[in-house]
């Protein structure tokens, strides 16, 4: 691990915010609508990380490119709109880790491939879009995730090196991007990950098993003697 690291970066979904409960929440009223059983939360949670798309093909058993998956994701997504704060909240002990940035003057960033305004309205809705020192999205790229281009992008904005910053993230891409960008990685285990996933392959730096894990880990880099 890097010690004493210029930033630190965060995945979105599943790694620094817990936002499966209200995905949960919407799909099922999605399918609800369309007069279709209910799914279980599991099942719905381990597929959140691909994508609004993913989870629209598995919940309909469609495939990508049927039209009617882009019809009924564009239902979702303005139903996700209208619910992304109902239950979403930071993951367990993560409040601390950004007070303690904040403390110490570490700029800490997301870098999602989340839709620009949905992830602006939920870090308005916790609060965090003050502290947050850089969000970068699909649509200020040309490349998102797993290519590095995002994570540039977030190190420009701060203005530090990205051998200086750690990634941290719940997806393989998101490891692929940050080992791409030349940072230090971190695979949140506790994140969105599909049982079967085989998370060794991703080659992250290091691997946490919760947020608090995360927590003690990141605050360890900033306070070798903590």
């Amino acid at each position: 691990m890097n010690i004493n690291p210029q930033a630190i970066l965060f995945d979105l979904d599943g790694t620094l915010i817990d936002t499966a409960p209200d995905f949960v929440v919407t799909m099922n009223a999605l399918l609800a609508e369309e007069e279709r059983p209910p799914i279980e939360a599991e099942r719905i949670r381990a597929i959140v990380s691909e994508g609004a798309t993913a989870l629209i093909t598995m919940a309909f058993d469609l495939e990508a490119d049927d039209p009617m998956t882009l019809t009924l994701r564009n239902r979702f997504l303005d139903l996700y709109y209208r619910n992304l704060s109902l239950a979403s909240q930071l993951f367990p002990d993560l409040d601390k880790l950004l007070q303690a940035l904040d403390e110490q003057n570490i700029p800490w960033g997301i870098v999602t491939n989340k839709p620009v305004h949905l992830s602006e309205a939920l870090l308005t809705k916790l609060d965090l879009h003050q502290r947050c020192h850089t969000l970068i999205c699909p649509e200020h790229v040309t490349e998102k995730k797993p290519s590095p281009e995002s994570l540039f992008l977030a190190c420009q904005e701060i203005q530090v090196d990205a051998e200086a910053c750690i990634y941290i993230g719940d997806h393989e891409r998101d490891i692929v991007a940050g080992n791409a960008a030349g940072m230090t990685t971190i695979a949140a285990l506790y994140g969105y990950i599909p049982p079967t996933e085989e998370v060794t392959r991703w080659q992250a730096t290091h691997q946490v098993s919760t947020s608090p894990e995360l927590h003690t880990l990141i605050l360890n880099t900033i306070n070798p003697k903590v």
